[in-house]
């Protein structure tokens, strides 16, 4: 390709944008959405549609812990939020906002029995005001997200939940190599020990939610200067990155009760493949008794939840279905560039499916 001026100033624009005094190559505000409810943790958003033709059942969108709710709005083609407006459905999702030392207490039971539960009937509330009746909430996870929706739904069997979706959501931990080491020290050295500091910090602090997502991702980091360079005409390639990058940027942090919940139960004891989460010594919630269908969604290149460990729900909860999307990453899974070929329909697939002719149980 011959160098143009045109191709200079476009390089030397993206530099620029890209560079640590540049506001990157794109600007993306998200979708328009109306705030229902504002309290700490629960931030309900309905996304605004550009059409007044009667929509189907709700979507709620369910981010993970430490996660910033934009993985559902992450930038123009990678949102799932705009694709579910674009097939007429009605998409709201909560957002638990930022998390601090003052949210140690916060466990899996605050999203179970009270910011999910809130959430759904308020959804319902809304979509019923606005002239559309729907029997119930289609629920959409991501990773942990999905954990909370699934332990809310067994938790609570009679919440109006019409169906699941749960995204990368690791069942079987003994499947994911990058969780052993965390076991390993327990055994070894004990629960106190390892969670120790995580106990003194009140959780795990957002800088360091951050470090350890592009931790598990090493080549994207390693390589990433050089793929901005080779790329430093292609603008929606340093989009894709920016877009990333700002995601990543955005973590807040695990509270310490919850984290703990995540490390005992969840690594060390792997009970979401056993069928049975303790919440506490006195309550157990049992994925039995799930009665909503249920779909999870995988990928044989997502390193963070991989394929065995998502696969492993078919087998303890009844009637939940796989459906795998390989190729993806597990952020790629909702927010990747071929997500709209890949893990998308595999989704609105679901969605269009009449489960209660199915046979679930209510």
């Amino acid at each position: 390709m011959p160098i143009t001026a045109d191709l200079l100033s476009t390089a030397a624009r993206n530099a620029w944008a890209i560079s640590p005094l540049g506001e990157g190559v794109e600007q993306y505000d998200g979708l328009p959405a109306a705030v229902l409810s504002d309290a700490p943790h629960r931030r309900l958003v309905r996304f605004d549609r550009s059409t007044t033709a009667p929509a189907p059942r709700p979507v709620l969108l369910v981010p993970p812990l430490a996660v910033s709710a934009r993985c559902f709005d992450l930038r123009p083609g990678q949102s799932l939020a705009a694709h579910l407006l674009d097939a007429g459905r009605a998409a709201y999702l909560v957002d638990y906002g930022r998390i601090t030392f003052a949210d140690r207490a916060m466990g899996f039971e605050t999203w179970v029995d009270d910011i999910l539960p809130t959430a759904i009937h308020a959804v319902l509330a809304d979509h019923a005001a606005g002239g559309e009746e729907a029997d119930g909430v289609d629920l959409v996870g991501w990773s942990l997200g999905g954990t909370l929706a699934l332990l809310a739904a067994a938790a609570h069997p009679t919440l109006p939940i019409a169906s699941l979706t749960a995204f990368g959501t690791p069942i079987d931990y003994t499947r994911i190599p990058a969780v052993q080491p965390l076991v390993v020290a327990d055994r070894l050295l004990g629960t106190r020990a390892v969670t120790a500091p995580t106990a003194a910090l009140g959780g795990v602090p957002r800088h360091l939610v951050r470090a350890s997502y592009r931790a598990m991702a090493p080549r994207r980091e390693l390589t990433k200067a050089v793929h901005l360079a080779k790329n430093i005409l292609d603008t929606e390639a340093l989009a894709r990155t920016g877009a990333v990058d700002d995601f990543i940027g955005e973590m807040p942090g695990y509270p310490g009760r919850a984290y703990h919940q995540i490390h005992t139960r969840l690594m060390v004891r792997n009970e979401l493949a056993s069928g049975v989460v303790h919440l506490s010594r006195k309550r157990a919630v049992r994925l039995a008794d799930v009665r909503t269908s249920v779909l999870f969604v995988g990928s044989d290149t997502d390193t963070i939840a991989n394929e065995p460990a998502v696969r492993a729900g078919v087998d303890v909860v009844p009637g939940a279905r796989y459906a795998a999307a390989d190729g993806l990453s597990h952020l790629g899974l909702v927010a990747g560039p071929r997500a709209a070929e890949v893990s998308w329909p595999l989704l609105d697939a679901f969605l269009g499916q009449d489960h209660a002719a199915l046979g679930d149980r209510s």
